[in-house]
């Protein structure tokens, strides 16, 4: 099975500090079309991810003002994250039993990567469809 290092070689992640007003990480986003920003401390450590679920649902669904409004005020803070040493099977699972879409990869404390459901294709997520399935018919 892959590690996520495998997966996500090269990858350049969009990180931005909590101070961020929430318009600047839409732009960011959409200028690198990712779905999710990792956000971090002044000291590059990992707060929190703000993903375009977010900014529907935190922020123009209450007609907050994405101009004045910073990513820590809508961020979901403290997400779960991986390692690059992870599996591609065990982000899977994550992401699944969580409900996320994006996970943040964090390696030395440092944000290294974002690792999304549409990274995965074929084998491993043929896996863990089987997989799923297999639970719930145990149910």
């Amino acid at each position: 099975m892959r590690r996520l290092s495998d997966v996500t070689l090269d990858q350049d992640p969009l990180v931005l500090n909590s101070a961020t007003p929430v318009v600047e990480a839409c732009r960011r986003m959409s200028d690198r079309r990712t779905g999710s920003v990792a956000v971090v401390d002044d000291a590059g450590r990992l707060v929190g991810i703000f993903t375009g679920r977010d900014a529907v649902g935190r922020v123009l669904a209450y007609g907050r003002d994405a101009a004045t409004t910073r990513l820590g005020e809508v961020m979901t803070r403290d997400p779960e994250t991986l390692s690059p040493e992870q599996t591609s099977i065990e982000a899977l699972r994550l992401m699944w039993d969580g409900g996320f879409r994006h996970l943040p990869m964090v390696k030395d404390g440092k944000v290294v990567g974002v690792v999304s459901r549409g990274d995965f294709r074929g084998m491993e997520f043929d896996e863990h469809e089987r997989e799923r399935d297999l639970w719930e018919h145990m149910r």
